[in-house]
């Protein structure tokens, strides 16, 4: 039975994107003067766009309706820009650019959690009867 036409799943993926953007900023920021290392990013976009431009085929319920795949994937992935260097070392992390993401990422994981608390408030609410 699917209570929120797949509203849960959805806000469970994003919290899983959150995560493993926080993990790779974290691991950004833990090598920032590591020679040689370069930064690594958690991308989703990109693949999004990809699929959207490619061969994407979605099962629809209603015309307006465009249903993701569901084949159990991870929708995001992480990439490495072997060619960009910032520091004398060889070093690719900008600092001010990672504690910028790890804000933004922060509050995204924030508004998501709130989005779900929102939809099992509301499931609590019907079991007990509007009360």
């Amino acid at each position: 039975m699917n209570l929120f036409g797949g509203t849960i799943q959805t806000l469970g993926n994003s919290l899983d994107y959150a995560t493993q953007k926080n993990k790779v900023i974290a691991n950004n920021i833990a090598n920032v003067d590591t020679p040689g290392y370069k930064a690594k990013q958690a991308v989703f976009k990109d693949i999004l766009h990809n699929e959207l431009s490619g061969s994407f085929q979605a099962k629809r319920t209603h015309p307006r309706h465009i249903e993701f795949d569901s084949s159990g994937r991870s929708p995001f992935r992480v990439v490495t820009d072997r060619n960009a260097t910032y520091n004398h070392n060889g070093n690719s992390v900008d600092i001010d650019k990672e504690m910028s993401e790890l804000a933004k990422n922060q509050l995204y994981y924030q508004a998501v959690v709130d989005r779900m608390n929102g939809k099992l408030r509301g499931l609590e609410t019907v079991i007990k009867g509007g009360r």
